[in-house]
């Protein structure tokens, strides 16, 4: 899909990865850049720097995102790509608390959910669109550290797959963005820790792989190339997989670093 001349969504675009996108999308001559964020300053602070929209929305609640839609397709246009990028991360294991298990959730996984939800039906009746979900390496291998995090992100990386093999035939294309480290105030302070060590790429690189993935219209978005073969390793032999990642479990402890 070509991004010229079309309506985009971007979630966690106050920051990171998400504003990125939006600048990157807006540079490649979208009709309209929809930046939204909890942080509603930051998002319309993205939105002046491209001459687009800036919305407070919390993708912890559904009602929000059904409403962001609503508000974009009635005033701006239909919706070509809605890129769900916001998520957090969580430290720990089985040990965090309930409370925190279940905001990860609702923002990691249930936000994906919920985009597709309000976007899928829109798309399939004019013939078509483009989801793009920022997932996480974590998601395809794990987290060392952080099992909210590892977990919501392999679950972000099945609905996504979920919604390509069930929509395809209906003109809905999906990407699914994994890298590794990447420079954000989620990576602040974690700059030595395990998801760095193939090195911690700017938001830039990372939205350009994610605008050449849509206009290929290719599924799975490396931006740290290494990520593939660490796939094929642990398919291969998934003991010894383990096995590796225990090691690096004892050398960086619960220190890591986030992937935005």
């Amino acid at each position: 899909m070509e991004i010229k001349d079309k309506v985009v969504v971007v979630t966690g675009a106050a920051s990171g990865i998400g504003r990125a996108l939006a600048e990157r999308f807006a540079a490649a001559g979208a009709k309209c850049v929809v930046c939204a964020d909890l942080n509603g300053a930051g998002a319309e602070a993205t939105a002046q720097r491209i001459a687009g929209v800036g919305m407070a929305v919390n993708v912890a609640v559904e009602d929000e995102i059904a409403a962001l839609i609503d508000k974009v397709e009635a005033e701006i246009g239909p919706i070509d790509l809605f890129c769900s990028n916001a998520g957090i991360l969580s430290i720990g294991g089985v040990e965090v608390p309930n409370e925190e298990w279940q905001r990860i959730w609702e923002v990691n996984v249930m936000s994906h959910v919920w985009a597709a939800r309000h976007m899928v039906p829109r798309m399939t009746e004019r013939g078509g669109g483009y989801l793009l979900n920022t997932a996480s390496a974590a998601g395809l291998l794990n987290q060392v550290g952080s099992a909210p995090y590892g977990v919501t992100k392999h679950a972000a990386v099945g609905l996504a797959e979920w919604l390509a093999l069930t929509y395809g035939d209906q003109g809905i294309k999906v990407s699914v963005l994994c890298p590794q480290a990447v420079r954000s105030e989620m990576t602040r302070g974690h700059e030595e820790g395990v998801a760095a060590l193939d090195g911690m790429l700017e938001p830039e690189p990372v939205a350009e792989a994610c605008l050449r993935a849509i206009e290929e219209e290719t599924f799975l978005v490396l931006p740290h190339p290494q990520v593939l073969e660490y796939m094929r390793m642990k398919t291969a032999d998934y003991d010894r997989w383990i096995g590796g990642m225990r090691k690096l479990n004892r050398q960086f402890g619960g220190d890591v670093a986030g992937k935005r």
